[in-house]
């Protein structure tokens, strides 16, 4: 089949090289346009445009994709499918319709379940053992379309965000070939999702990182996993801000009070919740690099009974 690929991010990368090496032609790459980034402030090219002009596919960068004359150009191709991965822009009904069959979108999540932006981080951070990745065709709802084919994937219990993340992109890859496959086969169903059962992802914040230790320990170490790397959570120990980037839980005792450290050694700061403490074993204090408890309490000093803050 003839496919233009509509994608942007690392997660993206594993479908587009999936396709790219299978049967099918990728007609065209459409992604971000590049965009400046890091201290230099740099302009940077997209991984799915990186990749693409390393195996000397045809990129598009338009601003808008939805534009007549970007929606021309496309037309132009005569694509069959159009597969599209964190692209990173709405479409209209003029590109929608474009292909010969339909825009197909592969979304990180078991949908109905977690519709929107950040699937991914929110699975984790409500503590679910189980997430996939889902192939639907696309209309002109927020991930609302008919679904086509599904993949559960296990999320272990010391799963953070990236990791999650890395397990659904290839995945995702996997899952976008065999849609396509079955497409050309007309083998696929379309199953219509049941709008009540959908619940919705929105979109992380950094203030979300804040922690809040009046709430369970597990329910707290969920959620630095959830947000882990982006955009972090962190606290607040003598009007210093601490970036918490790997913490365990353990027991408490009835002496423990939420936000007070209990216990310092080397392997890790020990902070009392509603329920069992939170072990910080990973740390990273403000402009600082990453580092262990142990390299942190060389050079700072934290006592037990102080007390985290949130602001």
């Amino acid at each position: 089949m003839n496919l233009v690929f509509m994608g942007t991010p690392d997660f993206a990368v594993p479908a587009l090289r999936t396709l790219h090496t299978s049967r099918h032609s990728v007609l065209a790459v459409v992604t971000q346009p590049d965009r400046p980034k890091g201290r230099g402030q740099e302009m940077q090219a997209s991984p799915i445009k990186r990749y693409a002009l390393e195996n000397s596919l045809k990129v598009y960068q338009p601003e808008k994709a939805s534009a007549p004359e970007s929606v021309a150009e496309l037309a132009g191709l005569k694509p069959d499918l159009i597969v599209v991965i964190a692209y990173g822009q709405i479409l209209r009904e003029n590109l929608l319709s474009l292909p010969k069959h339909f825009c197909m979108n592969v979304h990180a999540s078991l949908l109905p379940q977690y519709r929107g932006a950040a699937p991914i981080n929110w699975a984790i951070i409500n503590g679910d053992k189980e997430t996939g990745v889902t192939t639907m065709k696309m209309d002109q709802g927020l991930d609302t379309g008919d679904i086509l084919l599904m993949k559960k994937v296990a999320i272990e219990n010391d799963d953070t965000a990236q990791h999650l993340h890395d397990k659904l992109s290839e995945a995702g890859g996997a899952l976008a070939l065999e849609t396509v496959d079955q497409l050309e086969k007309g083998l696929l169903k379309f199953i219509p999702q049941n709008d009540t059962e959908s619940t919705y992802a929105s979109k992380l914040k950094k203030e979300d990182g804040c922690l809040h230790w009046g709430q369970e320990a597990e329910i707290i170490r969920n959620r630095v996993r959830g947000m882990e790397p982006w955009p972090g959570t962190f606290g607040f120990l003598n009007g210093k801000r601490l970036r918490f980037c790997k913490v365990e839980t353990g027991p408490g005792t009835k002496d423990d009070a939420p936000g007070v450290v209990m216990r310092v050694s080397d392997y890790g700061i020990e902070i009392g919740t509603l329920k069992d403490r939170i072990i910080v074993t990973e740390i990273q204090p403000e402009g600082k690099k990453r580092m262990t408890v142990k390299s942190y309490l060389q050079g700072h000093a934290v006592e037990s009974g102080e007390r985290f803050d949130v602001s």
